[in-house]
This record gives structure tokens, sequence and C-alpha cells, in this order.
């Protein structure tokens, strides 16, 4: 933006874009047509763009796959340009006529009125690398998600399955191939025992297919930025790797939250609030954000109220006003802000538990190899990351079920990385 007012503009336009085309027009301050929407061809629209185009013009386009190109060609141009959040348009300007013409006339209208809800554009210079590894990210961990999403429905169908037909599984794993032949060797219809051996050999494929995806992910959380972040999320109860991740690739760049406030909006989970004369009253959360990332903190909330002695008294304390669900939703949400604190201080968490935190961070080295720790032993590792949360300076070793798993010295690690002395 340039730091003019709304009302400085001569017309306020409207861009709604599409894969092959966009349609563009406009308004006055008093909300007038003074652009008739018009559609033009993505290979004529720079060409029509600078040629129709003024410096007293304010134009808004909506958050979509190609926004960004077509922002930045207009930025230039134009004396104001922003992107605006099309669920929050959606929501404050819903017709119950849809067209593109409409549409263009509603985000111009809005231009217009000061009602445009905006999305934060990153320079081109944070922008272009970053948004692309984040992107890259968010495309993987959707993808783990829908293979997940298979896998846990074949393994439904087949309970059902046995279920339907009174059967007793066999102890242990029973999708592991030790039990491939009471699979197979079942009494049952032709066409049964056929899904079976199908939804069989479906779940091998899946298998390696997640452990790949699996593989990447923790050689992406080796990568900058988040080498740096991850540690941050992991010492959360119920943060592994996979929250973890799932929580940077959708929160990006935390400094764009200004406070845990904006975060927790961004995510959805922050109440609902209804306010008319003299009714005041907060409601069901908003879910005006990105799903992944609730289901993620919800998904973390769930296994922090179980194995966190705080989070478990928060679980109860809540519980007996509220139903469950709705105990969870509000435990995800103060999750949240603790990540929001955690990640933008780069400090620990307040009711981090020293042991547990090793614990986790013993299982994400182990996954990386020497040269995802960066030459570092799994003991030096571990210590590394507690040094840069001060935390555990006088925990040795970790107990882990029957095995005890003994920690570098922070000597030790400071010989190999005096540069942490800066931050002891």
């Amino acid at each position: 933006m340039n730091g003019k007012s709304p009302g400085g503009f001569g017309r306020f336009i409207g861009i709604d874009l599409h894969k092959h085309y966009l349609v563009v027009g406009g308004v006055n301050a008093e909300q007038e047509v003074v652009l008739p929407p018009r559609r033009v061809n993505l290979e004529n629209w720079l060409k029509w763009a600078e040629a129709n185009l003024k410096p007293s013009d304010a134009v808004v386009l909506e958050a979509t796959t190609n926004a960004w190109e077509i922002y930045d060609q207009v930025l230039p141009l134009v004396g104001r340009a922003v992107v605006a959040n099309p669920v929050q348009v959606k929501w404050i300007a819903s017709a119950r006529v849809k067209t593109d013409r409409v549409d263009v006339g509603r985000l111009a209208s809005l231009l217009a009125a000061g009602l445009v809800p905006e999305v934060w554009v990153p320079p081109v210079e944070v922008r272009e690398p970053r948004l692309a590894q984040r992107d890259r990210l968010r495309s993987l961990l959707a993808h783990r998600r829908r293979l997940v999403k298979m896998q846990a429905m074949i393994r439904n169908r087949l309970h059902s399955m046995v279920h339907r037909h009174n059967l007793t599984l066999p102890k242990g794993e029973v999708f592991s191939r030790e039990h491939r032949s009471w699979w197979l060797g079942l009494e049952i219809s032709r066409t049964e025992n056929l899904r079976i051996r199908q939804d069989l050999a479906t779940l091998d494929h899946l298998e390696p297919q997640i452990a790949e995806i699996d593989t990447e992910l923790n050689r992406l959380s080796t990568c900058i930025p988040r080498a740096e972040q991850v540690p941050y999320l992991l010492q959360l109860p119920g943060f592994g790797l996979i929250t973890t991740m799932t929580l940077l690739a959708a929160i990006g760049d935390i400094t764009r939250f200004e406070s845990a406030r904006k975060l927790v909006g961004y995510s959805g989970l922050g109440a609902g609030v209804h306010a008319s004369g003299q009714t005041h009253h907060s409601g069901r959360i908003t879910k005006q954000g990105r799903a992944e990332l609730r289901w993620a903190l919800v998904e973390a909330a769930w296994v922090a109220v179980t194995t966190h002695a705080h989070w478990k008294h928060e679980f109860e304390r809540l519980s007996r006003r509220m139903s469950p669900k709705k105990a969870i939703v509000a435990v995800a949400h103060k999750l949240l802000v603790v990540v929001w604190h955690v990640l933008a201080k780069r400090t620990a968490d307040t009711e981090a538990n020293p042991e547990m935190v090793a614990s986790k961070l013993i299982g994400w080295s182990g996954r990386l190899g020497e040269e995802g720790r960066g030459g570092l032993t799994t003991r030096q590792y571990v210590r590394y990351h507690l040094m840069k949360l001060k935390l555990g300076d006088d925990l040795k070793a970790v107990r882990q079920g029957r095995t005890t798993r003994l920690l570098a010295s922070p000597e030790e690690v400071l010989a190999l990385r005096p540069e942490l002395r800066s931050v002891r």
C-alpha cells in the first residue's frame, strides 16, 4: 500500500480472477459504476492494465492461486492494491445471485466502503522463496493426509466385515503380514474374499508411500527456517513431527501475527461474537481459517490432556462447565496461544517437562541421521536443543521404557558449538 486513504481515490476497481480470464469493474466513492464489468483474457491482461489503470485507482482482488502474479503487475500501476480474504468476503457480502459481474461489483463496492478483509502480502524478496517452500510443504502434508485417510477407510472396512461375520481377530497387529494367511483363509464369499485381497494389497502399497513421505518430512524439518522452529513446537505436549510440520506449514512466518489473538483468529479457533443493541454474547468457534491447523491442534490437545498434568487439570476444569468436545477445543485454543509465544519469543514453554522434551528430541534425532544432525551424535544433538531452549541443565539421562539414554554434558556440546555461549 502507498498510505493513501480510501477516500483519496477516483475509482475503486475489483478484479475477479479465473483460470484463463479475469473480470474487472469499478465504482467511485459514491458507489456509482464508473467501469462497467468486462472480461479480459489473461494473455491480454497486462496490456489492458497498462492502458486503463491509473495511479488514482484503488484495486482489490481475491486471494487465489494466481493472485500474487496479478497483484505484482497491478501494484506499480495504481495508487493502492489489496488482496482480499475470499472466505470473509463471501461472509460479509453474500448474494443470492452469483455471477462474475456480480462478484466483481461486490469487490469494488466493499473496497469503496472500506470493508475489504485484507490478507497480508509479503514482499517479493520474502514471498518467493518462503511461499514456495511453504506451499510445497502444505501440498506434501495434504497428500499424506489423503493417504492416511485412505488407509483408515480400508482398515475400518475390514473391521466392519469381521464384525458382520462375528469373527475373532488374531492377536497383535491384525493387518501385519504375519496374519495374511488368516485373512485370506476366511470362509466367506468369493466376492468378499476378492475385496479383502485388494484391500490388503492397497494397504501394502500405502504403507511404504506414507513412510517415504515421513522420511522427506524429517529431512525438511532440518531445513532453514524450520530447523530453528521445530524444537520450540516439539517441546509442547501432544506435538510430534507431523503436527509440528503441519502447524509450521499453515502459519508460515510467525511475525505476521502481531499477537496470539491474531493467530487464533487466523486458525478459526476464536469464538464468534454477536453484538446488537443490549445483546452481546460469544458463540461457537468461527472455523474461518485453515482446517488442517484446527485439526492438528485438536489432535495435539487430546494427547496433551492424557499425558501432561497441567493440561489434564485444565481439561478437567473446563469439562465441569462444558461438554468434553467443547473443552478439548478450548484446550486447543490455549495451546495455540502457547504456540505463538514460544515461536514469536523463541522461548521454552513455562509448563515444559524437560524429560518429556528430551525424549521427543531423541526420537526426532534418531530419524535424522548424522547428516541431519549436523555431525552431532544423538546425545549431543538433544543436549544442543535443550540448551537452546534453556531446559534441563541438570538432566543427565532419559528413561525410555526399559532403556536409559545418557545425554551429553553442556560442556561437551559447548566445545563443539561455542556459539551457544551467547544464549546461555
